[in-house]
């Protein structure tokens, strides 16, 4: 498909990210939505099938769940379950607590189900403080139980300053276990804010880790880090925002936002509780129309670089205080990237 097509948006989305709970059972310092404790008025089951039914018709392909650590919302195997009878494909992201034998058998039975254990280094030392202590043991103790059942699950690391001397030991950890890597990237969203600048990866790391990845074309990403692609060769996945043209979120209440990175009102569509539900939303909401028009002005219109990265990601903008016009602020030309223009609402 052209990134023209996708620029203008899909009949439904090829990345939904639904965040079932915000309960968690850690405190992950850079968190995009500060997860911790539960709503009061998360979605009932009830709600919840619904949405499924929704997605169903739309013939949505696959559904990110996510939270949160979404294992502990008590009805989590029921609606998985329900997704893969209605013929959604499940991805589950977990921090890998919950999964004992019992969990593990549930999930090697299932087909079309994809896990990914969350870690941020290949060792507890650099792990544990950012994930909170023995959580690096325990997500290790959920990767044996799949290892040995041969489940190719994958695990996820979102590349930090800190991190970023571990890329060759949490590859040899996927291996090890039968697993795929995906890297995922920093951004300063919800508790991300407060260690955005201590965490974030210098210009310098970020330059190796194109390189990394350019070697390492196995390696999973999303669209991550399609900003670095201004080096020259793109990397693997998708090189664009896909914010309300094919990716959003719905968050445990049922809030559908443009992107799960873009959790603030002013990126928030409207709920599915209201009439129409999703479907409406996705479809005909002002804001996605907006952002399906729309395409990043400025400095970056004018860059050779532009149809590598189209401006990077209007997330790490946003909450940085940039306009979205603005470049990256992990834009590749430092000088490009420094001003940082205020911008209170949409382009």
């Amino acid at each position: 498909m052209s990134y023209e097509l996708f620029r203008r948006g899909l009949n439904a989305p090829i990345c939904l990210t639904w965040e079932i709970t915000y309960a968690c059972n850690l405190r992950c310092v850079h968190c995009l939505s500060s997860s911790g404790h539960r709503r009061p008025d998360e979605l009932s089951t009830a709600e919840a099938k619904r949405l499924i039914d929704e997605w169903a018709a739309m013939k949505v392909f696959y559904i990110n769940v996510g939270g949160g650590e979404p294992m502990s919302r008590k009805d989590f195997f029921e609606l998985m379950d329900y997704a893969l009878v209605r013929g959604i494909g499940v991805k589950f992201s977990t921090n890998g607590s919950l999964i004992d034998e019992k969990a593990a058998a549930w999930i090697t039975e299932r087909d079309y189900l994809d896990v990914q254990i969350s870690v941020d280094g290949a060792t507890a030392a650099t792990n544990d403080p950012v994930r909170g202590d023995g959580s690096f043991q325990r997500a290790l103790n959920a990767m044996t139980l799949l290892a040995r059942r041969h489940f190719p699950f994958k695990i996820n690391a979102t590349v930090t300053r800190h991190n970023y001397s571990q890329l060759d030991d949490l590859y040899a950890l996927a291996q090890q276990h039968g697993a795929e890597l995906r890297l995922t990237r920093l951004r300063p969203t919800g508790r991300g804010a407060e260690v955005w600048q201590d965490l974030r990866p210098s210009h310098e790391q970020n330059r190796g880790l194109y390189q990394w990845l350019l070697d390492h074309r196995d390696v999973l990403t999303g669209d991550s880090f399609f900003h670095l692609s201004a080096y020259g060769q793109p990397l693997e996945g998708l090189n664009l925002c896909g914010a309300g043209r094919i990716v959003c979120c719905v968050d445990p209440v049922g809030e559908v936002y443009a992107c799960p990175f873009l959790l603030a009102p002013e990126f928030a569509a409207g709920n599915v509780r209201q009439p129409g539900g999703f479907t409406d939303l996705w479809r005909k909401s002002t804001l996605f129309a907006h952002l399906r028009d729309w395409q990043v002005g400025g400095g970056c219109q004018h860059c050779n670089a532009y149809t590598q990265c189209h401006g990077g990601c209007i997330a790490a903008k946003h909450f940085t205080g940039r306009s979205l016009d603005a470049p990256d602020p992990d834009c590749i030309y430092p000088s490009t990237a420094d001003p940082a223009t205020a911008c209170d609402t949409l382009p």
